[in-house]
């Protein structure tokens, strides 16, 4: 059996006679679930380099780690794919996705997935981990990926979601001349019941909040940075519709008054004009922030160079 490098913590001596338990759940941060597995491995959970019970009491200057066993995704097939990689360490890796790659393996896209590429990659350099992307980004969103190594960096990424001190930044264009700089949306997200596919603003949906703030004008089109304070489904696509500027090449989220612009414009972009632009959050092995940027692609470039030149 082997396993990652382990996570470690030397008691203070302020924690003297603290229950080995207490260190693991409120001083390293260990789930719940986490700990229940590790702790029935034969290294999972030690202290001065042997193996402990949780209820034990440790004494300050205790070395205390936590090794969790080595996984790999085995219903993953490895595929050699052209990715860009912005980080690595042994405990995430950061990629800038391409826009048109699925994340993750689905019924009927078993293939050139972010997943396939970066088993392959991993499996390339003789090395062996679980796929576990942090977070998703639609199939047409381009842009900033981070993948966890391991149970616990996913565990901890995932908490700084859920309190909301990850911080994201999305990169858009949009249709019409976006008036306000900057602004905020503020409205419910649910299903359409006629459409459950879709997502529209109800009073009974749940809540959601973006703000934005406008990047530079190109007559018809508008160049925005938006920040999500929730993450609802497609909410950056239903909010900037709901204040009358849908994405450009958004076919699902459209209005019938760009229709003639977005056959122009789309015979250049295929796909929405989203990008996943800032991802920043706290290391959970450093606890230094960490922030990690991919430029706009060339589809999106190539719009705005277009729109620049009508303006001349």
């Amino acid at each position: 059996m082997s396993y990652y490098e382990p996570l470690q913590y030397v008691v203070p001596p302020e924690e003297d006679g603290f229950i080995l338990k207490t260190i693991l759940q409120k001083r390293l941060g260990v789930s719940r679930k986490l700990l229940s597995r590790v702790k029935l491995t034969e290294q999972g959970i030690m202290v001065n380099g042997e193996r402990k019970y949780i209820s034990v009491h440790v004494q300050a200057g205790d070395l205390v780690e936590v090794r969790m066993e080595r996984e790999e995704s085995d219903d993953i097939m490895p595929q050699e794919l052209p990715l860009e990689f912005l980080y690595e360490d042994q405990d995430l890796l950061i990629v800038n996705k391409q826009a048109g790659m699925i994340v993750h393996p689905t019924h009927g896209h078993y293939i050139n997935t972010i997943a396939n590429g970066v088993v392959h990659y991993w499996q390339s350099k003789g090395e062996r981990f679980r796929f576990r992307p942090i977070h998703r980004l639609d199939q047409e969103t381009s842009g900033v990926l981070a993948i966890a190594k391991n149970a616990y960096v996913h565990q901890q990424i995932s908490e700084q979601m859920i309190a909301h001190t990850i911080h994201k930044e999305y990169l858009a264009l949009v249709y019409g001349n976006v008036e306000a700089d900057k602004g905020t949306i503020e409205g419910p997200i649910d299903r359409d019941p006629e459409t459950p596919h879709m997502r529209i603003v109800t009073p009974t949906g749940y809540h959601a909040v973006t703000h934005y703030e406008v990047e530079a004008r190109f007559g018809q089109v508008t160049l925005v940075r938006i920040q999500l304070e929730t993450g609802r489904t497609h909410q950056i696509r239903v909010h900037m519709k709901h204040i009358g500027h849908p994405l450009v090449g958004d076919k699902m989220y459209q209005l019938s008054q760009y229709q003639e612009l977005a056959e122009q414009i789309e015979q250049t972009i295929s796909r929405q004009a989203l990008h996943a632009y800032k991802l920043g959050f706290t290391h959970p092995s450093t606890r230094q922030w960490i922030e990690f940027a991919a430029e706009l692609p060339a589809d999106m470039n190539l719009v705005i160079n277009q729109l620049r030149i009508e303006m001349e």
